[in-house]
């Protein structure tokens, strides 16, 4: 099925719908798993008896209830989740040249390159489309014009061109919330003392009220670098 073809389908059904006919019309996906909207969507797909594969990104910095909660989610749902790592040498290689925390000085990009980017570079190049919890509600900066299906521009997978599929894009984080609480979703502990947008421990702090979701994260660089390079701000529907 073309690009068009899905988007046509998809624009104006709601999340459950969505992933129903994703899953009924793309081969090989994979839903991944961070925080609190991509267990919505695993909720909504267990319950949809679609058998997801899960998949979440292991940095090597995570807070420990991160961990904690990726157990949990994997308990609650009787679903495994393949933790990817990031490669050893090249890990091994930045943390000795420049330490632990060459991140405030040089800007993030670097080490989420080595312990996020790489990691799902080669993840995604078995698959035919993922899965994500974005919402275009997130960041006004980067996250704006976001589509419910797209074609990444940033990574490529087994068949070169590779879908990137967003059902939670029009949703706000109330919505987010109301659905966690009604349905007792599991999520992330550090949600109740003031985090909002979760990442790795030294990069992730909690915000504010009315503050953008994405000032707790790598506070000290300016508002128009808030990703880490996982989701382009140039990816666009086509």
């Amino acid at each position: 099925m073309s690009i068009k073809s899905l988007q046509q389908q998809l624009n104006n059904k709601q999340p459950r719908e969505i992933l129903k006919s994703i899953y009924s019309s793309v081969n090989d996906l994979a839903i991944s798993f961070s925080g609190a909207e991509d267990v919505v969507l695993i909720d909504m797909a267990c319950k949809l008896g679609l058998k997801p594969n899960v998949f979440t990104l292991d940095t090597g910095r995570l807070h420990p209830e991160t961990y904690q909660f990726i157990e949990a989610v994997m308990q609650h749902y009787q679903i495994k989740i393949s933790v990817l790592s990031p490669d050893q040498n090249a890990l091994q290689k930045l943390t000795s040249e420049k330490g632990l925390y060459s991140f405030y000085q040089d800007g993030h990009k670097e080490c989420c390159g080595i312990r996020k980017v790489e990691p799902l570079k080669r993840h995604l190049a078995n698959l035919s489309g993922w899965i994500t919890g974005q919402r275009r509600d997130q960041s006004k900066a980067t996250r704006d014009s976001l589509a419910i299906v797209e074609i990444d521009s940033t990574f490529t997978g087994k068949d070169s061109e590779l879908l990137k599929f967003n059902p939670l894009c029009h949703w706000t984080s109330d919505q987010v919330w109301a659905y966690i609480r009604a349905l007792d979703v599991p999520f992330n502990s550090l949600h109740n003392k003031g985090f909002i947008s979760i990442g790795c421990e030294p990069c992730t702090r909690p915000t504010l009220p009315h503050q953008d979701p994405r000032e707790g994260r790598w506070w000290w660089e300016e508002a128009d670098s808030k990703e880490c390079g996982l989701h382009s701000s140039l990816t666009k529907p086509t």
